[in-house]
């Protein structure tokens, strides 16, 4: 495989992480719109309300990105990231790309005093599990995630 980089990402890349985002969405069942995955992800970093990571060969192409959410542990009281995204185009998996990105937003997580990083992903999502697992990520066994519509 090409060489990988890793970056984090800055505004002249919203329009390709977008195109990402979108097929991220479609992974989980979403329909395709490409209108609604710019504004997202526009307003979340011109807002810097996330931190964007992206993967990209050495043609500048992007194979993949990851979203990190800063947020809180109220049991720990310290600042820990969400890992809320990660996606990989089907082409490029299995190479590397998201071992990468997760190391990529591992390091920033350090260097930016976050003492914990949190990531939810299906439980069908067998792929996934196996690469968390690969790089020490521990399933949580303890807890329950719930959710509601308000």
């Amino acid at each position: 495989m090409a060489h990988i980089s890793t970056r984090l990402a800055e505004q002249q890349d919203i329009e390709s992480i977008a195109l990402l985002f979108d097929a991220y969405r479609q992974f989980y069942d979403q329909k395709t719109d490409l209108p609604l995955a710019q504004a997202f992800v526009r307003e979340r970093i011109e807002k810097n309300e996330s931190f964007v990571f992206v993967a990209e060969n050495e043609a500048h192409e992007m194979l993949g990105f990851c979203q990190l959410y800063p947020t809180f542990c109220s049991v720990v009281a310290a600042p820990i990231c969400a890992l809320y995204d990660l996606y990989v185009k089907p082409e490029a998996r299995k190479s590397g790309v998201g071992a990468l990105l997760l190391f990529a937003a591992e390091q920033y997580a350090k260097q930016h005093g976050f003492v914990r990083m949190d990531l939810t992903t299906a439980k069908t999502n067998f792929p996934a599990q196996s690469l968390y697992e690969s790089l020490s990520w521990e399933r949580d066994e303890i807890f329950y995630a719930y959710s509601k519509n308000p």
